[in-house]
């Protein structure tokens, strides 16, 4: 399983969790957000993959965003169509760019809404509906992915914080195709600023996960 840190906004800061190694790390260009990313993003570790979290945004804005901070992941969080997955896969298949869409779930969440997408993106993301796009801070009920039809991998994300590891290791039990675990809110100071300490505890926790899971499949 990997962890993707989402919501970076300050240099010095960008650097410290950089230097962690997380396998994602998220740059939000959504105006509205208290997370709002403009600067430069500093010289990561190759082994970082950079998303562009975009809402509602134009393909040529999307494209901008990829030259100019040379992403190797978007993140599509608005209401984007399958028929605009296409023709961005289109656009980014020589790029090899990554794209993750993400569904605001609720308990009367249709699973059957992601047919369509499954051909046009990389990974689903699952996040808790509510007031925004993303970043409302709470989870929704993990037991209704008990009902996910599909193979394709996806991210859990909404309100993810140490306190929910446990729930976390619960689900890479199950056949589920759990990729990566999204954190953001509960691991910061303020908006954008995280907490070092807590980010090194998430990715320990992960890798701890993941040993453990390995070592299950083996015997």
């Amino acid at each position: 399983m990997k962890l993707k840190i989402c919501g970076m906004k300050y240099p010095d800061n960008i650097l410290e969790v950089g230097s962690l190694l997380p396998d994602y790390m998220g740059f939000i260009f959504w105006e509205k957000s208290a997370r709002y990313f403009d600067g430069v993003i500093p010289g990561l570790p190759k082994s970082i993959k950079k998303v562009g979290v975009f809402v509602n945004a134009t393909q040529e804005e999307i494209l901008e965003k990829i030259v100019k901070y040379d992403l190797q992941a978007i993140q599509l969080h608005g209401q984007e169509s399958v028929a605009f997955c296409q023709d961005l896969r289109e656009n980014l298949k020589q790029a090899q760019i990554e794209i993750i869409k993400v569904f605001s779930v609720d308990d009367a969440f249709d699973f059957e809404v992601l047919k369509p997408f499954e051909a046009v993106c990389d990974y689903f993301l699952f996040d808790t509906k509510g007031k925004l796009p993303g970043g409302n801070g709470t989870t929704f009920d993990w037991k209704v992915l008990e009902k996910y039809p599909s193979s394709k991998p996806f991210f859990l994300s909404g309100g993810i914080g140490m306190e929910e590891m446990e729930a976390v290791n619960e689900i890479l039990k199950t056949n589920l195709p759990l990729y990566a675990i999204d954190v953001n809110s509960k691991f910061e100071i303020e908006p954008g600023l995280k907490n070092i300490e807590l980010c090194r505890d998430a990715l320990q926790c992960v890798s701890t996960m993941c040993i453990s899971t390995d070592n299950k499949i083996k015997k």
